[in-house]
């Protein structure tokens, strides 16, 4: 009897949204990404050292010239690889700076960049498609600012979608990682207690990283934490299963949703040199 009242409960609320799909639309975006201009995990300590990058364009999306903020972090090699850092919800770039940090120590030189909403970005609320265009907007900043120089591509989480959909776009991408990623939002949602609800139809940030990994033309790591409980496992294997290139799947034992960068590290480096040949 629960269970049935839960159902038509959520279908009467189905139905009260649709009667405003733009509400419903902010309202997701909102949720999704939870944008913040806030640092979390002690950013500020961690983003010392680093420079700050801005990247300018007018958005095909919106009509408006947009500004993104980034930090970027060289490493000591002068020609070592660079590598976008594309990072989830809720966490900017300051936030985030500790992964950058340890992107680094596996040889990368690093550039971590907010999307619209986030940080000291142009302050928009932010959708999926808004954000793949931030996404390729900060991918040819460093194409033009370090040409002939090897481009990887790297997301985090939510991220890690973002890093699927610009390394399906572009044929420069000399390797594309992600760690702790998802097949879809839809698949997400179903993957949580209530997912039994019928809310899939309505998502409209569905972030579809199952139907556009076949198209990444780079090889491919997949990372993902035995113990991440926000985002399972299985959803990390299932994103893997579904690219045709070459690729690696890593499963770190003892790896949350947050720590599996850290815990990690050490198999990060033996995959980095066996499928990309970086030592």
């Amino acid at each position: 009897m629960k269970r049935w009242f839960l159902l038509l409960l959520a279908l009467l609320t189905a139905f009260a949204l649709v009667t405003g799909c733009a509400t419903l639309d902010e309202k997701q975006r909102g949720w999704i990404f939870q944008p913040s201009d806030r640092s979390w995990w002690r950013g500020d300590e961690a983003a010392q050292g680093m420079s700050d990058v801005w990247i300018a364009f007018n958005s095909q999306e919106t009509g408006q010239p947009v500004k993104l903020h980034g930090l970027w972090l060289a490493h000591p090699k002068p020609h070592a690889p660079v590598l976008l850092y594309l990072h989830g919800a809720r966490f900017n770039v300051v936030g985030s700076a500790f992964r950058a940090r340890r992107m680094q120590e596996l040889g990368f030189s690093v550039l971590a960049v907010d999307y619209r909403g986030f940080g000291k970005s142009s302050q928009e609320l932010p959708s999926e498609t808004m954000a793949y265009e931030d996404a390729r907007a900060a991918w040819d900043w460093l194409g033009r600012q370090y040409p002939g120089r090897p481009r990887y591509i790297f997301g985090h989480s939510l991220g890690g979608a973002i890093a699927i959909e610009l390394a399906a776009q572009v044929e420069d991408e000399v390797g594309t990682l992600v760690e702790g990623t998802f097949t879809s939002i839809p698949d997400v949602v179903s993957s949580f207690k209530w997912g039994w609800l019928p809310v899939g139809p309505l998502i409209t940030q569905r972030f579809e990283a199952v139907k556009r990994v076949p198209d990444v033309g780079s090889p491919l790591l997949v990372v993902h934490g035995a113990n991440d409980k926000l985002i399972p496992p299985e959803l990390g294997r299932k994103l893997f299963d579904a690219a045709t290139g070459r690729k690696a799947f890593v499963l770190v034992e003892g790896g949350s949703h947050h720590n599996t960068n850290s815990v990690g590290q050490a198999q990060y480096r033996v995959a980095l040199n066996e499928l990309f040949g970086l030592r």
